[in-house]
C-alpha cells in the first residue's frame, strides 16, 4: 500500500510539474510578446527567470492549481509566500522590489518610484498573467479593475500608481495598441 501511495504521489508532483511549467513558460511568452512592442528586449527575454529557482519552482508545483498563482494558496496555508518573498526581491518589475526606508525616519517602509522600463515590464507582467490566468474570459479591463479592486495604492509609490492606473486605463479604454504607443512614448522620454 505505502508504495502505492509514493507512486500516486510521483504522479501528482510530476502532473503538477508539467502543469506549472506550462503556465510560466505562457505566461514569460506574454510577457516578451509585450515588452518586444515597447522596445525592451532584454527585459522580455529574462523575465522572471528566478521562477525557475528552486525556491520558487518547488512552491509552484507543490501548489499549482492552473487558475490562479501557486503563491496564493502557499499564502493561505502558512501566512506567507517563501516563493514570492524570493521573486519579489529578485525582480525590479514588482513595485514592492522598490521599497525603502521612508526619508521621514519613521522607520516605515514606502514605495519608491520606479524607473519607467521597469514600470512597463510590470504592466506587461500584470497583462500576460490576467490573459494566463483568465484565458478565453480575458478583457483589456481586467487589469484596471484588478488594480482598483487591491491595496497596491497603499505601498506603490503615488507617481507610479498614478502613472499605472493611467496605462491601465488606456488598455481598458483604447485597447492594447494604444497602450503600446503609450508606453513606448514613455520610454523615449525616461520619465513619468
Amino acid at each position: 500500500m505505502r508504495k502505492k501511495n509514493y507512486a500516486d504521489q510521483c504522479r501528482l508532483y510530476l502532473k503538477n510539474a508539467k502543469g506549472h511549467l506550462k503556465v510560466v513558460l505562457h505566461h514569460k511568452k506574454e510577457v516578451m510578446k509585450g515588452c518586444f512592442k515597447v522596445g525592451l528586449y532584454w527585459q522580455g527575454i529574462i523575465h522572471d527567470l528566478s521562477k525557475f529557482s528552486p525556491t520558487e519552482f518547488r512552491t509552484g508545483v507543490r501548489y499549482f492549481q492552473g487558475t490562479r498563482s501557486p503563491n496564493a494558496r502557499e499564502r493561505e496555508l502558512l501566512g506567507y509566500s517563501t516563493a514570492w518573498l524570493h521573486h519579489k526581491g529578485r525582480n525590479r518589475h514588482h513595485f514592492e522590489y522598490w521599497t525603502d526606508v521612508s526619508e521621514d525616519k519613521t522607520a516605515c517602509l514606502a514605495g519608491k518610484k520606479m524607473p519607467p522600463r521597469y514600470l512597463a515590464e510590470m504592466v506587461m507582467d500584470r497583462i500576460a498573467a490576467s490573459k494566463t490566468y483568465r484565458g478565453a474570459d480575458y478583457k483589456d479591463s481586467d487589469n484596471l479593475d484588478y488594480l482598483m479592486r487591491g491595496r497596491d495604492k497603499e505601498t506603490m509609490h503615488p507617481e507610479t500608481y498614478a502613472e499605472l492606473k493611467h496605462i491601465l486605463t488606456i488598455l481598458s479604454e483604447h485597447g492594447e495598441t494604444a497602450m503600446f504607443l503609450y508606453v513606448k512614448r514613455l520610454l523615449k522620454r525616461n520619465y513619468y
